[in-house]
Formats: structure tokens, C-alpha cells, sequence
């Protein structure tokens, strides 16, 4: 199944649109292509292999575990079972009830006792790439100019290709089932998707002001080719970087192509509190006010960050249904602020949950996120009830696939959808104890216990892409020792580059050592 996109007709109100809902917080708690010669090898020696369709024979009965639906309700089943035929959901409750499905007696079971199993994470908002550890205890602006955008100059289609392998490779162990990856040279990271099975949506950087970064007619290309591939599991977007990297006409023909393509539009904003205030100076507009005004929030839209919106904002983007990706490690890291998340979902926006880039959290960790998202939402509201675990979990798992526009085939664990699960084993020390009934406590373990290494088995689409702790598709030291070359290279490429890299921080003014 592939998502559609409608585009939205403007109503005779000023910000007239449908709006996606959010789950609602209080909900009651109830009991292919062939692989370039770049590309990593498989496991098992052999040439990676795109996915398997749905209906391709992925049918197998998961049993003796806690489940989490995360569907919208709290519901979880202390010992449960999932069944699953032809890589979609086809029963999700007790191991009675799931037990008397006709089909329960001829697939294989798989015993997860001990472990919880809960829908696939999306990361909403990622870079792949190569900078790791090396630009840190920097503002935003400075940390763009000196480090990530002279690292943009020195990239090569080869090295961004194995950032993609990297970074998938490393989502994919820790639970993460799609991603929405702003990157370069996206044809890799599709190739990257494809043999490792993970879901993906693609969003170029692109930009008009500066030459080292992807354009609208690369985009094109990439829509012409990859729009939607392999069912809808790999999917384009138009991607736009910060407000101060593109001109106002390019806001405009981004809004076109993606109408063209009825596909979405992904970009940053409002992120630090300089950029606002330089908005307002330049356009006399907050940058929300201006994105709508340019046209790009009249489609499926997803703003990444989002830490500084106005209420104005915030209303704007409830009645255009753009949804926010919250990346609360990057925020911190870069001193950039505290979203008001709490805030944004109880105005109707959809809430994603984002690692960001390597280079600025610096892991692809989605168990990591979620606790430092409900820590900072804590903190900064000096309010400790707030950050609840079950809300947690919505962000990452049926919000985020709702921001991508395909949570009518994932994001939950419900009859009908397709088969994207994350098994956790609780029987590490750290997770001591586990309580059940009126103690239950396995929500509050996975957003602040757990981490990507207690993460065992991963299916997409009913595939199994991690078993045991091991990825199945494609050999993780190969993985690692090629993206460590690109890496060097990148590094010898950037120090090679001839003057300094034009960026908005030196030419407007943005200052140094705050965000």
C-alpha cells in the first residue's frame, strides 16, 4: 500500500484547512533495485535484496510477551500475542484470544516471553551523515558555517551513500522501523532503504543562496525515479533547508512541485531564537507567518524543530494540519530551547519525535528521545506531571507515521495494518522490577530505561530485519568500516576546500556563541 497525498483547497477563512488530530492525551488505559558496488554485502555474503512485498509469505505468530498497541487508547495485554499473515496484522490481544484465529494453528510461533513488543519507531526528522563527535560546544549558526555546511562543499555522492548506510543500519537495531532522512545524493540513501528493508522518506537538502546543496531540479529527479517505490515503503518529499538558505520564490516553486507530485514538504524552523528575530527583521513576518504565506504549508507539511512558535503559529499550523518533529537531544546540545510540546499537542498539532543528525545528539537513539523528551518537558515547565510516558510513546510511534501521512498501514499494532514491530527484552537487570496489573509499569521502562541495545528482534512489513540482536540484511561491520573510510575522506575533502564556506551566519550576523 503507498500513501496518497490530497492537497488542500484553501477555505474562505484566512487559515480555513482540514485538521489532523492528535491523540488525545487522556485516552482511557485498558487492560528492486540491484545494489551499486558500493553498497555494503548482505549477511549472509550475498547481494542485498529489496524487501519483501506484503503478501510475500512473512506469516508467523508472536507470543508470551506484553503488548503495546500504542493505537490511541493505553490499551497493553500483560502476556499477549500477534498474529501475523502475509506481513500484515491480521490479530493482536490475549494469547487466548489470539489463539483461536483460524490461521494461529499453521504459522510458526515465536516465544518472546519476557520481552514487550510495541509498534516500530519513527524517527521524523534524521540527517545521515559523517561528523560524529567533531563539532561540538557550538552555537547553532557557527556550528552550520564552521563545521556542517563545509562538509556539505566536500561531499560525494559515494561518501553520502555510506552515511545512509550508517545511519539506517544504526536506527534499524535500536527499533527504528522509517525515517525521514533530509540528506544529499538521495539516490544512495535509497538504495541503502531498499536492501535493508527499512522505511523511508526522502527530503533533499535544497537551497538557492548557496551552491553546496541539492537543488529543486535534483529534487525532480529524485521524485521522477523514487516517488514511490517498492509500495509506498520508500517514498520522496520536497526537502527545503533553513528560511536564510532559499530565496522566497524558491518557498514557491517547492509548494509547486510538491503539488505537482502530490507528494509532502519537509524543512527546519524556527529553531533558534536568532532566527525568528532575523525573520522579523527581513520579512516582517514570524517564519511560520511567512511559510504560509509562501504557499508550503497549503500540502502535507512537516516542520522540523519548531522550538519557538507563537500561539499565531501554533494556530496556523493546527488549521494547515503541518505537523512538528520535537528533537529534544539537538535542542538541548545546541542550546537552541525547549519546544512548548505539551502545548502544541493540546492545540491539534501532530507531534513527532526526532533524533535529528549524528553530528548533534549524537546518536540515532529513538529510547533515548523519547526520555529526554518527557525530561525537558518536565524541566522546562517546572511541571513533573507533565511528559507522560503513554504521550511519549504516541510521539514516536502512530503521530510520527501520521506526520509521514502512513499511518493507515503503520505506527500501531492494529488488524489490518502492516506488520512493523520492535521487541524489547525486559529481563536485564535495569528493568527491575516489572509489575503487572495496577503497577504496570512497562510504559514508563521504555521511555525511561530502555535504550537501543536492549532492543532484540525488528519487523518490517513482517519481515524479520533483526533477529536476536543481529541485523539479517546486510553485514554491520562491512557497514561500519565503509562509512569510517567515507568519513576520512569527507575530512581530508573538507580541509582541502579553497576559502571559507559562504553561510547566513557571517553574512547576516548571527551570533556566536548563542543560539
Amino acid at each position: 500500500m503507498s500513501a496518497t497525498f490530497r492537497r488542500r483547497e484553501p477555505d474562505a477563512a484566512v487559515h480555513g484547512r482540514e485538521t489532523r488530530r492528535p491523540v488525545a492525551g487522556n485516552a482511557r488505559c485498558l487492560r528492486s533495485r540491484p545494489m551499486s558496488d558500493t553498497s555494503p554485502p548482505a549477511a549472509n555474503g550475498s547481494d542485498p535484496v529489496s524487501a519483501t512485498p506484503v503478501g510475500g509469505g512473512n506469516s508467523f505468530l508472536l507470543t508470551g510477551m506484553t503488548v503495546l498497541p500504542c493505537e490511541g487508547e493505553r490499551t497493553f495485554h500483560e502476556v499477549g500475542s500477534v498474529l501475523v499473515v502475509a506481513g500484515v496484522i491480521a490479530a493482536v490481544g490475549s494469547v487466548d484470544e489470539v489463539s483461536h484465529h483460524p490461521a494461529a494453528g499453521s504459522v510458526t510461533t515465536v516465544d518472546r516471553s519476557g520481552h514487550v513488543v510495541l509498534p516500530g519507531l519513527h524517527n521524523a526528522h534524521v540527517h545521515s551523515g559523517l561528523l560524529r563527535g567533531t563539532a561540538e560546544s557550538m552555537a547553532l549558526w557557527e556550528w552550520l558555517e564552521n563545521h556542517v555546511d563545509p562538509a556539505h562543499r566536500a561531499l560525494t555522492p559515494e561518501i553520502a551513500e555510506a552515511a545512509s548506510w550508517m545511519a539506517y543500519t544504526e536506527g534499524l537495531l535500536g527499533g527504528t522501523t522509517s525515517v525521514l532522512d533530509m540528506w544529499r545524493f538521495m539516490e544512495g540513501s535509497a538504495r541503502a532503504a531498499e536492501a535493508l528493508g527499512i522505511r523511508a522518506t526522502l527530503a533533499p537538502y535544497t537551497a538557492d543562496r548557496y551552491d553546496h546543496f541539492e537543488s529543486l531540479e535534483t529534487n525532480r529527479r529524485l521524485l521522477e525515479t523514487h516517488r514511490s517505490i517498492d509500495g509506498g515503503r520508500i517514498q520522496t518529499w520536497v526537502g527545503l533547508e533553513h528560511i536564510f538558505y532559499c530565496s522566497p520564490q524558491m518557498f514557491r516553486d517547492a509548494a509547486a512541485l510538491a503539488e505537482e507530485f502530490d507528494t509532502g514538504i519537509h524543512t527546519h524552523s524556527s529553531e533558534s531564537i536568532w532566527e525568528v528575530q532575523e525573520c522579523q527583521r527581513q520579512y516582517g513576518r514570524r517564519p511560520i507567518e511567512v511559510f504560509y504565506e509562501r504557499g508550503i504549508l497549503d500540502g502535507p507539511s512537516i516542520i522540523a524543530h519548531g522550538v519557538w512558535l507563537d500561539d499565531r503559529e501554533v494556530s496556523i499550523c493546527a488549521e494547515t494540519s503541518t505537523a512538528i518533529t520535537h528533537c529534544p537531544c539537538s535542542n538541548m546540545k545546541l542550546a537552541s530551547g525547549p519546544a512548548r510540546i505539551g502545548h502544541y499537542r493540546d492545540a491539534g498539532l501532530t507531534v513527532g519525535l526526532g533524533t535529528d543528525g549524528e553530528k548533534e545528539n549524537n546518536n540515532l537513539d529513538m529510547f533515548e528521545e523519547m526520555k529526554f523528551a518527557s525530561l525537558l518537558h518536565k524541566v522546562s515547565t517546572l511541571d513533573p506531571t507533565v511528559g507522560d510516558p503513554w504521550d511519549i510513546l504516541d510521539m514516536a510511534t502512530l503521530a510520527g507515521a501520521r506526520a509521514l501521512g502512513i499511518d493507515d498501514v503503520t505506527g500501531s499494532i492494529e488488524v489490518g495494518k502492516e506488520a512493523d514491530l520492535v521487541a524489547v527484552d525486559l529481563r536485564a537487570l535495569h528493568f527491575v522490577p516489572v509489575l503487572s496489573g495496577d503497577d504496570f509499569n512497562v510504559p514508563a521502562h521504555l521511555v525511561f530505561t530502555a535504550s537501543a541495545r536492549d532492543v532484540t528482534d525488528v519487523w518490517v512489513r513482517g519481515r524479520h530485519l533483526v533477529s536476536n540482536g543481529e541485523v539479517a540484511t546486510v553485514d554491520v561491520t562491512e557497514v561500519a568500516r565503509r562509512a569510517q573510510e567515507a568519513a576520512e575522506e569527507l575530512f581530508e575533502r573538507r580541509r582541502a576546500l579553497d576559502g571559507p564556506t559562504a553561510s547566513p551566519a557571517s553574512e547576516l550576523g548571527a551570533p556566536e556563541h548563542s543560539a
